[in-house]
């Protein structure tokens, strides 16, 4: 049961973490940031949110950004959610779409090598 519900917290602090970030007016976050993925604690005092940033080589400015909005996004997702406590928001880049694409690019390399061999055993 308590996990249906941290599931619960963890979509609804998605969503509103999604409203919150097109808001912000800091320069460094004014790219498409994506968050994949929330992980609450179950006494609800620490949410790691994992995002995705579309420019790669702004991840770091964006994560340093929403690292100091961090303060404000609390305070602000306290006000939506109601909550006896507002989690931390710890930030961090998700790797798994980067590990997914490289693990695409390995398996059609291995296809194309088979294919080349049974062309060449033909």
């Amino acid at each position: 049961m308590a996990s249906n519900r941290i599931g619960r917290i963890n979509e609804e602090i998605q969503r509103e973490l999604s409203e919150l970030i097109r808001n912000l007016k800091d320069p460094r976050v004014q790219t498409i940031v994506s968050i994949t993925r929330v992980d609450t604690t179950p006494d609800l005092r620490y949410s790691k949110v994992y995002i995705s940033v579309l420019e790669e080589q702004r991840q770091q400015e964006v994560l340093k950004g929403l690292k100091s909005a961090g303060g404000w996004l609390r305070r602000e997702l306290g006000s939506h959610l109601q909550l006896r406590y507002t989690p931390e928001l710890v930030f961090t880049l998700d790797e798994s779409l980067k590990y997914g694409a490289h693990m695409f690019d390995l398996l059609n390399k291995l296809s194309e090598a088979e294919a080349k061999d049974d062309d060449d055993a033909q």
